[in-house]
């Protein structure tokens, strides 16, 4: 009896088996048929980033000021306290330390907040005459808002040689704002103040939205600032071991986000960082 009922089950199984053979079979060229691909079409091109706005207009902006023969250099975003507010005629107990107050690291150390502190590394290690241009992150301890951030961009570019004059910081600037902007923009300089510079200007263009009419945009005022200048304080020559009796020099800081904002009518600088690929594509 347990003879019969062991070839049974081994019968049932065979059976079972080449059941699911044939339904495998069977199925294979039915799954073939709906999984078939057409190798003539062309195949899906993975979608391909581009460099971001910000990036481009530090660029454009490098190659405007290269094309009037200023090098293009770099220097570290982590730096000493001498080097960033110090060595710029800021001392310790100097009150403009307060709205540069940044992001500290301990041991004197902390994140640059302007790209102007390259200047220092260039004024140590190179001789007049020179002309140099850096431009990168900074960082500062701001309120984030539609206008401010933490970490923004500027570029900084400044001019040592015997006989320079204000006169030339206005040419050189009033040169990029017609490249950068168009070449019917106006300029209009206003007397400012920085500890780095004196004389200081900001510097303001003629409004890219109404052409300096007066609108929303420029406060019905027909102006944008967009950038500080002014010709380089002694001390901060003296510091650098440079004679200020034989040199004179000009510098200039332009944050990137402003000049871009304005040339595609941006209006919130969060919109640079958010990592939106909506607002990414369309820039």
């Amino acid at each position: 009896m347990g003879a019969a009922l062991n070839d049974l089950k081994a019968a049932v199984e065979a059976l079972l088996q080449a059941r699911a053979d044939a339904l495998r079979r069977d199925a294979q060229p039915a799954r073939l048929r709906t999984e078939a691909i057409d190798i003539t079409l062309p195949g899906r091109r993975p979608p391909l980033g581009r460099t971001h706005l910000l990036t481009r207009t530090m660029e454009e902006i490098g190659q405007i000021f290269r094309g009037l023969g200023f090098a293009i250099v770099e220097g570290p975003e982590v730096v000493p306290d001498e080097e960033n507010f110090e060595r710029l005629n800021m001392p310790v107990y100097h009150p403009a330390r307060d709205a540069q107050d940044s992001f500290y690291l301990g041991g004197g150390w902390l994140l640059r907040t302007h790209t102007t502190v390259v200047d220092v590394h260039v004024l140590d290690t190179r001789r007049p005459p020179m002309r140099a241009l850096a431009y990168g992150h900074c960082y500062r301890r701001d309120p984030v808002d539609a206008s401010h951030s933490p970490m923004f961009h500027q570029v900084d570019g400044f001019m040592v040689d015997e006989g320079v004059r204000f006169s030339d910081l206005k040419g050189v600037l009033m040169a990029f704002a017609r490249e950068f902007f168009g070449p019917e923009t106006r300029v209009r300089f206003t007397p400012s103040y920085f500890p780095f510079t004196e004389p200081s200007a900001e510097m303001a263009v003629s409004c890219t939205n109404c052409g300096g009419r007066g609108c929303a945009v420029c406060k019905r005022s027909g102006w944008l600032e967009i950038l500080g200048c002014g010709m380089f304080h002694p001390r901060v020559l003296e510091m650098a071991r440079i004679d200020p009796e034989v040199y004179t020099a000009f510098a200039f800081g332009i944050g990137v986000e402003r000049p871009a904002m304005l040339r595609h009518r941006i209006d919130d600088i969060r919109l640079f960082f958010d990592g939106d690929l909506r607002f990414l594509r369309q820039v």
